[in-house]
């Protein structure tokens, strides 16, 4: 199984982006009834959980990015999302998605994100 994370950018404070997560060798049922969730790491800092999803459905979000930020899935693809809007120069991080299927855990490689002001 590998996650491929993809859309990290550099923009301006106020602008927005979606970060993507696309699943390879993952199957359906697998994909449907994991936990999902994107994860921020700022240098100097540790990593921290920014959004996730569980797999009834119900999202959380660290308080910081509650209103701006949201988490969703596409089951056919296979793929995670995270819609950042309102980006602030505090958001600047490595976002990283994380898939937990019981023991399984499996991670993306990172995708930068740099917010300027």
């Amino acid at each position: 199984v590998q996650l491929q994370a993809s859309g990290g950018g550099s923009v301006q404070a106020g602008e927005s982006l979606k970060l993507s997560c696309k699943t390879s060798g993952m199957i359906w049922s697998t994909f449907t009834g994991s936990r999902k969730a994107w994860y921020r790491q700022a240098p100097g800092n540790q990593r921290e959980l920014v959004a996730e999803l569980t797999s009834g459905g119900s999202t959380n979000y660290q308080d910081s990015v509650k209103g701006r930020f949201t988490i969703s899935r596409d089951n056919a693809k296979r793929t995670v999302y995270l819609q950042m809007n309102s980006l602030e120069p505090d958001d600047t991080a490595v976002y990283y998605c994380n898939i937990k299927y019981g023991s399984w855990d499996y991670w993306g490689q990172g995708t930068q994100v740099t917010v300027s002001s």
